[in-house]
């Protein structure tokens, strides 16, 4: 691939995500487009967001999904492990969102093709030079030892860490105001569900677009 391009936390938001897939000068064919966790929740259009997505994956292969603790907070609410964390973290805008489109023929309020996507969303991943994920990792642990509960929901000791994970970690999870660009992570976290920007960075050149 001859450059990477990361989109932060999406929440619903699905006029911003359509604005910033248009404003990136991404080449389908040669670069790789990696999404950081986050589509669902506290936003209006989950649904739409999700759909987009898969849309667009069907059109543009180099496309990487990354899961993040909402949608993994769905599917625990989902399987009925957890149902509380879930819409206590914004969940009932996503229930909203799906049910607006639910016929009475439909048995679950959940699409199989939505429900494939959710399934096949990945904890993290690796190239030569970065390592993306939603939250972060814990210091000091093999990247392939690090727990759920860190990839999905870590922060400080992740964002406050200056240690070395031998490649750059690009992560979404916690909103900054604008992107946090330190010399072992960037945070592409820009709140957009909070009335703030979309973000995407291209690498290696760390461009960031903005929507």
């Amino acid at each position: 691939m001859d450059r990477i391009y990361a989109i932060g936390d999406i929440h619903g938001c699905i006029d911003k995500l359509k604005e910033l897939t248009e404003k990136i000068d991404i080449d389908f064919e040669h670069d790789l487009l990696i999404f950081i966790g986050d589509y669902i929740d506290r936003g209006p259009s989950s649904y739409e967001v999700v759909e987009y997505l898969i849309n667009l994956k069907k059109e543009h292969p180099n496309i990487i999904f990354l899961r993040g603790n909402h949608e993994d907070m769905l599917m625990q609410f989902l399987s009925g492990a957890d149902r509380y964390t879930y819409l206590i973290n914004g969940g009932q805008k996503t229930l909203e969102s799906y049910l607006e489109i639910v016929t009475s023929s439909d048995i679950d309020p959940i699409p199989h093709d939505h429900f494939n996507f959710f399934n096949s969303l990945l904890n993290y991943y690796e190239t030569d030079d970065y390592i993306f994920v939603h939250a972060g990792l814990m210091p000091g642990i093999p990247l392939e030892s690090q727990k759920m509960d860190d990839l999905l929901w870590i922060r400080d000791k992740f964002i406050f860490s200056d240690y070395d994970f031998d490649k750059k970690v690009i992560f979404g999870h916690t909103p900054f105001l604008s992107p946090m660009v330190q010399p072992n992570k960037i945070g592409i976290d820009t709140g957009a569900v909070y009335g703030r920007t979309l973000t995407c960075v291209r690498l290696p050149d760390l461009k960031f677009f903005h929507a």
